[in-house]
């Protein structure tokens, strides 16, 4: 995430080439000169792709010789990264789809150095990226569609790096419960804009307090939110305004698919009930009456 405050990251360790063969490997690496640049470096996809990368963008040098140690922009560093990752998509890809394996790697890449305002990059396959603004203030990759609605809910450049770690904690809490590709150990790291040092940093196991506290009281705040709100109200009057869910003056109807012909010429007879004894009844009562 990309605040006015500065910048947060998580990520999870868990690696798995199946449900029987899990490994954890931790995925932020961190490219620190203290008083002059941070950058931090989250990858997901393909391992082997992503530990190469990592290795090699360490040492790449541009056409002006500039490494990410000594490139003049964060935008510089990012499109040496993306060299970066086009050298081992040069190397890799051709003999890894031979065996069926997609070159398959996305990459959060963000810091800041000094002279220049924080940024943050998401960082492709082919080597290209974008970068984060306002509008966009985060980014996700990985399995993201667990954790997106609580920060697409939440965050906002304006929120708090503290804020910002909570909720991004809460993302993380629910992406882990649904997925099991995702697991702890956690790493969270916050920067403050301008301090050119890494500024907060923690490796989140299932011992730790806090993210303990998450899990449990997010679950029941959920759950009493969830309870306090109304059951929808079926074939409501006309005349109802409150949780209407379907109302008797709109009449809708599903989109059915009519059985085969054949199923319906054997449709069973339903007999036409008749009370015992009413013929009978009605003939004495003729007689007597």
């Amino acid at each position: 995430m990309r605040l006015n405050d500065g910048l947060v990251f998580l990520s999870d360790s868990r690696t798995n080439a199946g449900v029987d063969h899990i490994g954890t490997f931790r995925k932020l690496n961190v490219y620190e000169n203290p008083g002059e640049r941070v950058m931090v470096l989250m990858t997901a996809g393909n391992l082997s792709i992503s530990q190469s990368i990592r290795q090699i963008v360490a040492e790449k040098t541009n056409s002006q010789g500039h490494t990410i140690w000594t490139a003049t922009s964060m935008y510089e560093a990012a499109q040496i990264l993306g060299d970066a990752i086009r050298t081992v998509h040069d190397r890799d890809a051709e003999e890894l789809n031979k065996f069926g394996i997609d070159f398959n790697v996305s990459i959060i890449f963000g810091g800041q150095i000094k002279g220049e305002r924080c940024r943050l990059f998401q960082m492709y396959s082919a080597g290209n990226f974008i970068e984060s603004h306002d509008e966009n203030t985060y980014f996700q990759i990985g399995e993201a569609k667990y954790g997106k609605p609580i920060i697409d809910r939440v965050v906002s450049p304006d929120s708090s790096l503290d804020e910002a770690a909570k909720c991004a904690l809460i993302s993380m809490d629910s992406t882990l419960r649904s997925n099991i590709s995702v697991g702890l150990p956690l790493d969270l790291l916050l920067y403050d804009t301008d301090s050119l040092a890494v500024s907060r940093f923690v490796t989140i196991d299932e011992t730790n307090q806090y993210f303990q506290m998450i899990r449990k009281s997010w679950g029941a705040q959920l759950k009493s939110v969830f309870e306090a709100i109304d059951d929808p109200i079926w074939d409501a009057a006309p005349e109802a305004t409150t949780n209407v869910l379907s109302s008797r003056s709109v009449h809708s109807q599903p989109v059915r698919v009519p059985p085969p012909p054949a199923l319906l010429s054997k449709a069973p007879v339903v007999p036409r009930q008749t009370l015992a004894g009413q013929g009978d009844d009605s003939e004495q009562a003729q007689q007597h009456g």
